[in-house]
């Protein structure tokens, strides 16, 4: 029993996580292929699922880890029902899932264990040798495994930073994510519209997370600072630059700017402001905003992710328009030169047309070595042309294929991405599933839609889930019963159980 209930607080279980992130961050700084992954889960159930998947066929959960998505709290946790990801969803939802997540770990730990302590009490009336069961048990590797928490753009001011990064943490957080857009107008990470704030604004919020860590007691805490600048090219604000040189000066450098020749110039309400030597008028947008000018999200982002480093982010994530391994390479080449050590996590988004945008690679790659592409549609002339599935068997697309299989290992070699998570995996995944269900069910197939492509295939994989009423914890009860009022005990399960079939 001290076994399954080792974690007693979910600040336990942050201090515990953070020790294994820690270590694996050790592991791949000696060697890149000893990189992290994880699946964004959007209930504890899937989270339950996954953790359970990745034990049962890798045969340990090392290197594994949950993601917690901003993103699907909004559009399926939310009160209000489906919102965009703006930060409009209940800041209390966050710390709320991340406890529902370790809840479900938990329970998979306690049934597991059970199975062995039923097993261990059958090997002693037996009279048999029950040493190598014990020797399970002993060694039994839990199902808790370290949470990457989205906590979005704060949820408001440094305090209101600082008081939701307290409740995560207490729900179990080893690992809190956070985004350097403005928190009121805060966007999609791929979509438009995206408003970054200044470098002191957002490294008060990472001092804000530290000081929760510390306050918690959980001195090995990560900080994730995410930029959003490669693809944001508006501001809010115009910060304050006390000395040339300093962060606020080097943040209004990338200011798209109108130089002032004549005071005449300006207009009532104009603002100007003194930039390298010109007196300059910051180009403003009718709602306020601020514009940077164009092509200077590369430098933003190293400027953002070298600050961060230094203000005590522990990694680094840089949302990107796609997937290519060169194009974040040559960011994290950059950031290296001043931190030698940095590393990533990086998003392996949904947003991404993944097929397309390798076979597009794959063509353009080919096209410049001066292959043959004749039977290939030119992207730039037929944009959606290679998702035609007539070319899925085609040699272009299994070489993009290749790409895409080992995009996570050439991306942690060459580029410094020591996390690879996909955020909405489990969102996609549940309305295909429940698509492909429902069309057969309510179509020709009828009941055959869910036996042949669902319980047949979990039999055949002998997942837990076969016997539903076990691994909602009727197993557990029912060996509690007995425990409580022995022979009197009402079971649910044993003879006369449905779940006998299986």
């Amino acid at each position: 029993m001290k076994l399954q209930n080792r974690f007693s607080t979910g600040v336990d279980i942050a201090k515990y996580t953070s020790d294994i992130m820690h270590a694996d961050m050790e592991a791949y700084d000696q060697d890149p292929s000893n990189y992290t992954q994880s699946l964004g889960c959007w209930h504890g159930f899937s989270a339950q699922q996954m953790v359970m998947a990745v034990k049962k066929y890798q045969k340990t959960t090392s290197k594994s880890y949950v993601y917690l998505s901003g993103w699907m709290v909004a559009g399926l946790r939310s009160e209000f029902g489906p919102l965009p990801d703006q930060s409009m969803h209940e800041k209390t939802a966050v710390p709320s899932l991340i406890n529902e997540i370790y809840t479900f770990l938990k329970q998979a730990d306690a049934r597991e264990l059970q199975l062995l302590f039923l097993s261990l009490d059958e090997a002693r009336e037996k009279g048999t040798n029950e040493d190598e069961i014990i020797q399970q048990i002993d060694n039994f590797e839990t199902h808790v495994v370290p949470i990457i928490a989205d906590i979005d753009a704060g949820f408001g001011n440094e305090e209101a930073t600082y008081l939701l990064a307290k409740k995560m943490i207490e729900a179990g957080a080893c690992c809190i994510q956070i985004e350097n857009q403005v928190s009121d107008a805060k966007q999609c990470g791929h979509q438009a519209g995206k408003v970054t704030v200044p470098h002191e604004d957002f490294l008060s919020k990472i001092n804000a997370i530290r000081y929760a860590y510390l306050e918690l007691g959980v001195e090995n805490g990560l900080i994730v600072a995410r930029t959003d600048s490669l693809g944001a090219g508006l501001t809010q604000k115009v910060p304050v630059s006390k000395e040339p040189g300093d962060i606020a000066s080097r943040y209004n450098d990338f200011l798209e700017t109108k130089e002032i020749e004549d005071l005449s110039e300006l207009t009532q309400y104009d603002i100007a402001i003194q930039q390298n030597g010109k007196l300059v008028k910051p180009v403003r947008l009718e709602n306020g905003l601020y514009t940077f000018r164009e092509g200077t999200g590369f430098d933003r982002v190293i400027l953002d992710c070298i600050t961060s480093l230094e203000s005590g982010a522990d990694l680094l994530w840089i949302e990107t328009e796609r997937p290519n391994v060169k194009q974040i390479a040559d960011m994290v080449k950059e950031i290296r030169k001043v931190h030698p050590q940095a590393k990533l996590v990086y998003n392996n988004s949904p947003s991404f047309n993944w097929t397309l945008a390798f076979r597009e690679q794959v063509f353009n790659e080919w096209s410049e070595s001066g292959k043959d592409i004749s039977e290939y549609p030119d992207p730039k002339k037929e944009p959606k042309g290679l998702m035609d599935e007539k070319f899925d068997k085609s040699e272009l697309s299994k070489e993009a294929d290749k790409l895409i299989q080992r995009f996570q290992k050439d991306a942690a070699n060459q580029a410094g991405i020591f996390h690879h998570l996909i955020t909405l995996p489990t969102y996609h995944d549940t309305a295909l599933g429940t698509h492909v269900l429902a069309e057969g069910y309510f179509g020709d197939k009828g009941m055959l839609a869910y036996v042949k492509e669902i319980q047949r295939k979990e039999i055949r994989r002998d997942l837990a889930s076969v016997k539903h009423q076990d691994l909602a914890g009727s197993t557990v009860g029912d060996e509690h019963k007995e425990y409580f009022s022995g022979d009197n005990a009402l079971l649910a399960g044993g003879k006369g159980s449905t779940m006998d079939r299986f």
